[in-house]
């Protein structure tokens, strides 16, 4: 009678290690929604994700180690003070806070001081429409039709903003990297949809959420010859925190696997409110059609961490704005110059897009993703010859 008990424990063991490995696998691999981002996600979490699993500690990003986290978890009073901990542990690493905590939850662009003109005829989706042009220059800096917000301590010169940008296409391998730090955030549909929200505007359904855009633009840098590739992995589903170095983290593997990459648009939208804390869109009349507004934000080393070269991506940014603005006036807000560097360190072509905001509808986004790309390749091409 024994050998058999000892078999039937052995089985159970195995299922429940198999049980065990599935949760993990589906735990470590949500929000990938092709199999390499799928292989980035394991790679990424093994073997310390494994170790953080076992901690209950796997979507906690606040720099300690698992170590760490094994070590104080045996203190019930150290664990309940693990953000001082974590925060002690930064001072005296000489580390900053992670890349997304200046950010809060969305990235809400606060002008200087722009003012309403008559929306277009946009089509209702039940939010108010507003377009946002900038009219004074106080409080800004302006280099052609470009303006900028300047939220650092940098002093910007006009001169210097009007160079080159360094980064050109070269036409060979992969040129353009889209990603989606915050993948999940969504736009305001019209009508009864079938869309399945994750939290407030936000849905890992690709119809309606920004990844739609990076489709779209995508569409458009391959049509033009410009080999891109486009990560729709929703970094910021299932947990947000931690979203940039995850988003990081793959930027990394890419630029490892494809060196040729010279240009990353990590493509978000806006969360914008009125007064009374009601969302509302922006727009722009092109040709009659209603386009999203967009903003374009620049890292810089504000924050204390090292980005030497953000000044060629604000340089990339004034030329595309200018771009740009030339044929679509009303189409770009004022660029964001910030003190955090939102992984733009990983090339002298990044920039981060906010394609129009919460209250937008999916295809004003749809619309305004396919003119940037346009105008970037119209840029770049311009650049190469």
């Amino acid at each position: 009678m024994t050998r058999p008990s000892f078999k039937n424990a052995l089985r159970r063991l195995e299922a429940l290690a198999l049980a065990a490995g599935t949760l993990y696998l589906t735990a470590v691999t949500a929000g990938s929604d092709t199999a390499v981002s799928a292989v980035q996600a394991l790679a990424r979490s093994s073997p310390l994700g494994a170790v953080r699993w076992e901690l209950g500690d796997l979507w906690t990003t606040d720099t300690l180690s698992a170590a760490a986290v094994l070590t104080i978890s045996q203190s019930p009073l150290l664990l309940s003070a693990r953000a001082d901990v974590a925060e002690l542990w930064q001072k005296r690493q000489g580390e900053t806070p992670a890349e997304d905590s200046p950010a809060g939850d969305d990235i809400v662009t606060e002008p200087v001081e722009e003012t309403p003109l008559d929306a277009p005829n946009a089509p209702d989706n039940g939010v108010e429409a507003r377009t946002l042009v900038p009219t004074d220059p106080s409080g800004y800096t302006v280099c052609g039709r470009a303006y900028i917000t300047n939220s650092t301590d940098h002093t910007l010169s006009v001169t210097e903003l009007g160079e080159l940008f360094d980064a050109e296409l070269t036409g060979e391998g992969p040129q353009i990297l889209i990603v989606h730090t915050h993948g999940s955030e969504s736009y305001t549909p019209a009508g009864d949809t079938d869309v399945v929200w994750s939290g407030d505007h936000r849905t890992t359904d690709s119809r309606y959420n920004v990844v739609a855009v990076g489709d779209a633009m995508a569409e458009v840098f391959s049509a033009a010859g410009i080999s891109v590739l486009h990560d729709r992995t929703l970094y910021d589903y299932p947990a947000y925190s931690g979203a940039y170095d995850r988003s990081l983290a793959a930027i990394e593997s890419y630029l490892a696997q494809y060196p040729t990459i010279r240009f990353i648009l990590d493509v978000h939208r806006d969360a914008i409110e009125d007064s009374q804390g009601n969302q509302y869109k922006v727009v722009s009349d092109i040709d009659g059609q209603t386009s999203a507004q967009m903003t374009l934000v620049v890292g810089s080393d504000g924050s204390g961490l090292s980005h030497p070269d953000w000044m060629e991506n604000l340089k990339l940014a004034v030329a595309l704005q200018n771009q740009l603005l030339q044929d679509y006036p009303t189409l770009m807000r004022p660029i964001l110059l910030r003190n955090s560097r939102y992984n733009q360190h990983a090339t002298t072509g990044s920039l981060l897009v906010e394609v129009g905001a919460a209250g937008n509808s999916p295809e004003e986004a749809h619309l305004a993703g396919t003119l940037f790309a346009q105008g970037m390749v119209e840029l770049l091409e311009g650049r190469s010859k």
